[in-house]
């Protein structure tokens, strides 16, 4: 089935998005790609747009900017914000992993997740090799045709390799989540696919090798906290901005083409879980993990942070 995808008319073509901005302190060599697609679009009355106009200067008049990340991860960029904007700016970041304190009973039952959780995978993953299965999810809001469906299906199925897969009712847009029946009976052996899961149980336990994500920011902090290498498949919003930082600048990932073809995912699953350039994407996401684990320890960056945002802010209110 012949399929080409076509950028909506009120985004720049293919032909400019190649672009590099050379004039964005802190963001070396970034293309109009890699830009937000709110950035990206030529309408002016785009809803994004609109509210980043009005929010964005808002945010400069708060008492303070706390930012969902740490101060390893995002150096560059927090530089050149600390020199230009009025307000101090606290990483606390990665506020995922504040859930697996273990004195924290209250944080505990504390779920972000917008879907209602099945566990039974993680029997199925125990069953399984360490680093020896691919996770995919792309999240809660991003919906796919059934041609990207399909295109990545079979895909995961000439890989040969097991997968766990996410799919919720509404993934594919305008209908329900159809696999093809030769698919299901090709890969019922090596494969489980499910409605929706605990995304950081799944991520931390010893089985998942990598993950096939949309590279929303939860999902990639997530990704970074656990350890795991991406295949990264961005949609729209900041998700373009996050897969450029994890393939280029910390290279804990590899990139899929919007129109997406199913060859194009087999040998990118096979060169993650197996290939010279996989490997190294584990040994570097191992260190980011440990980067993430750092700035959350007495002493840390984010730790740290978090103690001069209750001083200097929250408690010098009162």
């Amino acid at each position: 089935m012949a399929h080409e995808f076509t950028l909506d008319e009120n985004f720049l073509t293919n032909g400019d998005l190649d672009t590099v901005v050379d004039w964005i302190p802190g963001m070396r060599n970034i293309r109009l790609r890699d830009l937000p697609s709110f950035i990206r679009t030529t309408n002016l009355n785009d809803l994004m747009l609109q509210y980043c106009k009005v929010e964005c200067p808002a945010a400069l008049r708060a008492s303070a900017l706390i930012l969902n990340t740490f101060e390893d991860l995002d150096k560059p960029i927090l530089d050149v914000m600390r020199e230009r904007f009025p307000c101090p700016i606290y990483t606390i970041g990665p506020v995922v992993s504040f859930s697996r304190s273990e004195s924290s009973d209250l944080l505990k039952s504390v779920s972000m997740s917008l879907w209602k959780q099945e566990d039974a995978c993680l029997e199925w993953l125990n069953d399984k090799e360490p680093k020896s299965v691919l996770y995919v999810s792309f999240g809660s809001v991003i919906v796919l045709t059934p041609y990207q469906l399909n295109e990545f299906a079979w895909g995961l199925a000439s890989s040969q390799r097991p997968f766990l897969w996410v799919i919720r009712k509404d993934l594919v847009v305008g209908k329900s989540a159809m696999l093809e029946k030769e698919f299901v009976e090709a890969t019922k052996e090596r494969g489980l696919i499910l409605s929706w899961c605990n995304q950081m149980k799944v991520l931390s336990h010893h089985a998942i090798s990598g993950f096939l994500t949309h590279n929303g920011w939860n999902s990639t902090l997530e990704s970074i906290c656990n350890g795991v290498p991406m295949i990264c498949w961005p949609f729209f919003a900041d998700q373009q901005t996050n897969c450029r930082y994890v393939c280029k600048e910390w290279g804990i990932g590899m990139e899929i083409n919007n129109d997406v073809k199913r060859e194009d995912v087999e040998a990118l699953v096979r060169e993650l879980m197996e290939g010279e350039n996989g490997k190294e994407m584990q040994l570097r996401a191992k260190k980011w993990k440990e980067s993430s684990k750092s700035a959350l320890q007495i002493g840390g960056s984010s730790y740290d942070n978090f103690e001069r945002l209750l001083k200097e802010v929250l408690l010098e209110k009162h």
